[in-house]
Protein backbone atom coordinates (compact mmCIF):
# COMPACT_ATOMS: atom_id res chain seq x y z
CA UNK A 1 0.00 0.00 0.00
CA UNK A 2 1.42 3.71 -1.06
CA UNK A 3 2.12 5.70 1.74
CA UNK A 4 -0.32 8.70 2.43
CA UNK A 5 1.35 12.01 1.27
CA UNK A 6 -1.15 14.40 2.25
CA UNK A 7 0.80 15.33 5.54
CA UNK A 8 4.20 15.38 3.66
CA UNK A 9 5.32 19.44 3.10
CA UNK A 10 8.98 19.52 1.81
CA UNK A 11 10.72 22.53 3.23
CA UNK A 12 12.30 24.36 -0.02
CA UNK A 13 15.86 24.13 1.09
CA UNK A 14 15.81 20.38 0.89
CA UNK A 15 15.73 21.13 -3.33
CA UNK A 16 17.31 24.58 -3.51
CA UNK A 17 18.11 23.73 -7.13
CA UNK A 18 14.67 23.62 -7.90
CA UNK A 19 13.10 27.04 -8.89
CA UNK A 20 9.83 27.33 -6.90
CA UNK A 21 7.75 26.53 -10.27
CA UNK A 22 9.95 23.21 -10.48
CA UNK A 23 9.35 22.61 -6.71
CA UNK A 24 5.70 23.01 -6.54
CA UNK A 25 5.16 21.13 -10.34
CA UNK A 26 7.33 17.71 -8.55
CA UNK A 27 5.44 18.15 -5.55
CA UNK A 28 2.29 18.01 -7.40
CA UNK A 29 3.17 14.86 -9.39
CA UNK A 30 4.67 13.00 -6.44
CA UNK A 31 1.53 13.84 -4.69
CA UNK A 32 3.40 16.10 -1.82
CA UNK A 33 0.59 17.57 0.32
CA UNK A 34 2.51 21.41 0.90
CA UNK A 35 5.54 23.16 0.82
CA UNK A 36 7.62 25.08 3.53
CA UNK A 37 8.87 28.44 2.23
CA UNK A 38 12.46 30.13 2.65
CA UNK A 39 11.75 34.34 2.63
CA UNK A 40 14.81 34.68 0.26
CA UNK A 41 13.25 33.00 -3.04
CA UNK A 42 10.18 34.14 -2.57
CA UNK A 43 10.81 37.74 -2.63
CA UNK A 44 12.37 37.46 -5.77
CA UNK A 45 9.84 35.43 -7.37
CA UNK A 46 7.55 37.64 -5.48
CA UNK A 47 5.40 37.01 -2.49
CA UNK A 48 1.95 37.00 -4.05
CA UNK A 49 2.82 35.21 -6.84
CA UNK A 50 4.25 32.82 -5.09
CA UNK A 51 1.46 32.36 -3.18
CA UNK A 52 -0.64 32.31 -6.56
CA UNK A 53 1.70 29.60 -7.52
CA UNK A 54 1.27 27.36 -4.94
CA UNK A 55 -2.26 27.54 -4.66
CA UNK A 56 -2.55 27.17 -7.84
CA UNK A 57 -0.74 23.69 -8.07
CA UNK A 58 -3.12 22.41 -4.92
CA UNK A 59 -0.42 22.56 -2.33
CA UNK A 60 -0.76 24.22 0.95
CA UNK A 61 2.26 26.70 2.57
CA UNK A 62 3.24 24.77 5.84
CA UNK A 63 5.66 27.27 6.85
CA UNK A 64 7.57 30.17 6.45
CA UNK A 65 11.43 30.64 7.06
CA UNK A 66 12.14 32.63 8.50
CA UNK A 67 12.09 35.20 11.43
CA UNK A 68 13.79 35.28 14.84
CA UNK A 69 17.43 37.11 15.50
CA UNK A 70 16.20 39.14 18.43
CA UNK A 71 19.50 38.66 20.91
CA UNK A 72 20.87 42.03 19.77
CA UNK A 73 22.20 44.58 22.47
CA UNK A 74 22.66 47.87 20.10
CA UNK A 75 19.28 49.64 19.51
CA UNK A 76 19.58 50.10 15.90
CA UNK A 77 19.75 46.56 15.42
CA UNK A 78 16.80 45.68 17.56
CA UNK A 79 14.73 48.38 15.73
CA UNK A 80 15.75 46.74 12.57
CA UNK A 81 14.92 43.16 13.59
CA UNK A 82 11.67 43.85 14.49
CA UNK A 83 10.95 45.55 11.20
CA UNK A 84 12.27 43.06 9.63
CA UNK A 85 9.84 40.16 11.58
CA UNK A 86 6.83 42.07 11.37
CA UNK A 87 7.60 41.97 7.51
CA UNK A 88 8.16 38.24 7.72
CA UNK A 89 4.61 37.92 9.71
CA UNK A 90 3.15 39.71 6.43
CA UNK A 91 4.56 37.36 4.06
CA UNK A 92 3.55 34.45 6.06
CA UNK A 93 -0.18 35.81 6.06
CA UNK A 94 -0.31 36.96 2.18
CA UNK A 95 1.35 33.30 1.19
CA UNK A 96 -1.34 31.77 3.30
CA UNK A 97 0.78 30.18 5.99
CA UNK A 98 -0.13 30.31 9.55
CA UNK A 99 3.82 29.44 10.90
CA UNK A 100 6.49 31.54 10.85
CA UNK A 101 9.63 29.60 12.10
CA UNK A 102 11.61 32.25 14.51
CA UNK A 103 15.90 31.49 14.64
CA UNK A 104 16.14 33.42 17.64
CA UNK A 105 19.67 34.60 17.45
CA UNK A 106 22.89 34.08 18.93
CA UNK A 107 25.37 35.86 21.74
CA UNK A 108 25.98 39.52 20.61
CA UNK A 109 29.74 39.88 19.73
CA UNK A 110 31.71 40.08 23.20
CA UNK A 111 28.74 38.54 25.09
CA UNK A 112 28.65 35.42 27.20
CA UNK A 113 25.58 36.17 29.01
CA UNK A 114 23.07 33.36 27.69
CA UNK A 115 20.22 34.81 30.14
CA UNK A 116 19.86 38.15 28.83
CA UNK A 117 20.12 36.62 25.40
CA UNK A 118 16.99 34.56 25.86
CA UNK A 119 15.76 37.25 28.04
CA UNK A 120 15.79 40.30 25.04
CA UNK A 121 13.89 37.39 22.85
CA UNK A 122 11.26 37.11 25.40
CA UNK A 123 11.15 41.36 24.99
CA UNK A 124 11.12 40.82 21.08
CA UNK A 125 8.00 38.69 21.38
CA UNK A 126 6.38 40.95 23.40
CA UNK A 127 5.61 43.23 20.76
CA UNK A 128 5.90 40.59 17.53
CA UNK A 129 3.34 38.31 19.48
CA UNK A 130 0.35 40.34 19.14
CA UNK A 131 1.00 41.78 15.98
CA UNK A 132 1.53 38.53 14.28
CA UNK A 133 -2.22 37.42 16.40
CA UNK A 134 -4.00 39.89 14.73
CA UNK A 135 -2.60 38.37 11.32
CA UNK A 136 -3.29 35.14 11.87
CA UNK A 137 0.54 33.59 12.32
CA UNK A 138 1.96 32.17 15.01
CA UNK A 139 5.09 32.42 15.66
CA UNK A 140 7.46 29.14 16.41
CA UNK A 141 10.78 29.09 18.31
CA UNK A 142 12.74 26.60 17.07
CA UNK A 143 15.84 25.26 19.54
CA UNK A 144 18.60 24.51 17.69
CA UNK A 145 21.41 22.16 18.25
CA UNK A 146 23.49 23.46 20.99
CA UNK A 147 26.75 23.85 19.08
CA UNK A 148 24.89 26.84 17.32
CA UNK A 149 24.14 28.84 20.30
CA UNK A 150 27.24 31.32 20.22
CA UNK A 151 26.48 32.13 16.91
CA UNK A 152 22.87 31.24 15.67
CA UNK A 153 20.37 30.51 18.44
CA UNK A 154 20.61 30.56 22.34
CA UNK A 155 17.50 28.19 22.55
CA UNK A 156 19.27 25.02 22.56
CA UNK A 157 16.06 22.91 23.88
CA UNK A 158 12.87 22.69 24.02
CA UNK A 159 12.00 23.20 27.58
CA UNK A 160 13.99 26.31 26.71
CA UNK A 161 11.81 27.18 24.00
CA UNK A 162 8.69 26.53 25.83
CA UNK A 163 9.82 28.74 28.49
CA UNK A 164 10.16 31.49 26.21
CA UNK A 165 6.65 30.42 24.55
CA UNK A 166 4.56 29.96 27.51
CA UNK A 167 4.48 33.63 28.08
CA UNK A 168 1.98 34.09 25.13
CA UNK A 169 -1.16 33.04 23.94
CA UNK A 170 -0.90 29.23 22.64
CA UNK A 171 -2.39 30.61 19.23
CA UNK A 172 0.70 33.04 19.26
CA UNK A 173 3.51 31.45 20.28
CA UNK A 174 4.36 27.87 19.89
CA UNK A 175 7.45 25.70 19.48
CA UNK A 176 9.20 23.80 16.35
CA UNK A 177 9.78 20.57 16.93
CA UNK A 178 12.78 19.74 14.68
CA UNK A 179 14.13 16.01 15.11
CA UNK A 180 17.61 17.16 13.84
CA UNK A 181 17.97 19.65 16.79
CA UNK A 182 16.37 17.45 19.60
CA UNK A 183 17.04 14.13 19.56
CA UNK A 184 19.66 13.86 21.76
CA UNK A 185 17.89 15.30 24.55
CA UNK A 186 16.32 12.94 27.06
CA UNK A 187 14.23 15.33 28.48
CA UNK A 188 13.02 16.68 24.79
CA UNK A 189 10.00 13.83 24.69
CA UNK A 190 7.96 15.35 28.17
CA UNK A 191 8.99 18.62 26.69
CA UNK A 192 6.78 17.24 23.59
CA UNK A 193 4.33 16.03 25.66
CA UNK A 194 4.11 19.45 27.44
CA UNK A 195 3.77 21.14 24.35
CA UNK A 196 1.60 19.13 22.89
CA UNK A 197 -0.92 19.80 26.13
CA UNK A 198 -1.05 23.50 25.37
CA UNK A 199 -1.59 23.28 21.70
CA UNK A 200 1.94 24.85 21.20
CA UNK A 201 3.59 22.50 18.90
CA UNK A 202 3.35 24.82 15.63
CA UNK A 203 5.91 22.82 13.12
CA UNK A 204 6.98 19.53 12.96
CA UNK A 205 10.44 18.87 10.93
CA UNK A 206 12.61 15.93 10.17
CA UNK A 207 16.09 15.06 9.74
CA UNK A 208 18.61 12.76 10.48
CA UNK A 209 21.62 13.00 12.25
CA UNK A 210 25.04 11.72 10.51
CA UNK A 211 28.40 11.94 11.34
CA UNK A 212 31.32 12.92 10.76
CA UNK A 213 29.69 16.49 10.43
CA UNK A 214 30.83 18.33 7.51
CA UNK A 215 33.08 21.02 7.77
CA UNK A 216 30.36 24.62 8.27
CA UNK A 217 27.72 22.30 10.25
CA UNK A 218 24.89 23.98 9.23
CA UNK A 219 25.11 21.80 6.13
CA UNK A 220 25.32 18.04 8.42
CA UNK A 221 21.26 17.36 8.12
CA UNK A 222 21.22 13.86 6.68
CA UNK A 223 18.24 12.23 4.39
CA UNK A 224 15.76 10.48 6.15
CA UNK A 225 17.12 7.04 7.18
CA UNK A 226 20.98 8.01 6.87
CA UNK A 227 21.91 8.51 10.36
CA UNK A 228 20.85 7.95 14.31
CA UNK A 229 17.52 9.46 14.54
CA UNK A 230 14.73 7.33 15.15
CA UNK A 231 12.20 9.28 12.95
CA UNK A 232 9.07 6.80 13.25
CA UNK A 233 9.58 7.24 17.16
CA UNK A 234 9.44 10.87 16.71
CA UNK A 235 6.24 10.68 14.80
CA UNK A 236 4.97 8.64 17.41
CA UNK A 237 5.67 10.89 19.59
CA UNK A 238 4.58 14.13 18.28
CA UNK A 239 1.28 11.93 17.24
CA UNK A 240 0.76 10.70 21.05
CA UNK A 241 0.66 14.86 21.72
CA UNK A 242 -1.98 15.16 19.53
CA UNK A 243 -0.15 17.12 16.62
CA UNK A 244 -2.29 16.61 13.71
CA UNK A 245 -0.63 19.15 11.24
CA UNK A 246 2.32 18.61 8.20
CA UNK A 247 5.59 17.20 8.78
CA UNK A 248 8.07 18.85 7.03
CA UNK A 249 11.81 17.78 5.69
CA UNK A 250 14.38 20.62 5.88
CA UNK A 251 17.24 19.16 4.84
CA UNK A 252 20.45 21.17 4.60
CA UNK A 253 22.90 19.14 2.52
CA UNK A 254 25.33 19.83 0.14
CA UNK A 255 25.51 16.38 -1.78
CA UNK A 256 21.76 16.17 -2.12
CA UNK A 257 21.99 20.27 -3.51
CA UNK A 258 24.26 18.70 -5.96
CA UNK A 259 21.56 15.96 -7.06
CA UNK A 260 19.15 16.61 -9.55
CA UNK A 261 16.40 17.85 -7.32
CA UNK A 262 13.13 16.09 -8.73
CA UNK A 263 15.40 12.82 -8.33
CA UNK A 264 16.21 13.73 -4.38
CA UNK A 265 11.92 14.43 -3.79
CA UNK A 266 11.47 10.92 -4.77
CA UNK A 267 13.98 9.82 -2.68
CA UNK A 268 12.56 11.48 -0.23
CA UNK A 269 9.33 10.49 -0.37
CA UNK A 270 10.31 6.92 -0.79
CA UNK A 271 12.51 7.15 2.37
CA UNK A 272 9.46 8.81 4.92
CA UNK A 273 7.70 5.77 3.53
CA UNK A 274 10.12 3.31 4.92
CA UNK A 275 10.93 5.20 8.46
CA UNK A 276 8.05 7.51 8.86
CA UNK A 277 4.32 6.92 7.49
Amino acid sequence: MAADLTCLSINQITVKQLTLPELTKACGTLGIGGVGLWRAPVQAYGVDAAARLVRDAGLTVTSLCRGGFFTATDPAERTRALADNRTAIEEAAALGTDTLILVSGGLPPGSRDLPAARERIADALSVLAPYAGERGVRLAIEPLHPMFASDRCVVSTLTQALDLAERFPSDQVGVAVDTYHIWWDDTAPSAVARAGASGRIHAFQLADWITPLPSGVLHGRGQLGDGAVDLREWRDRVDAAGYGGPIEVELFNEGLWARDGVEVLRETVGRYAEHVA
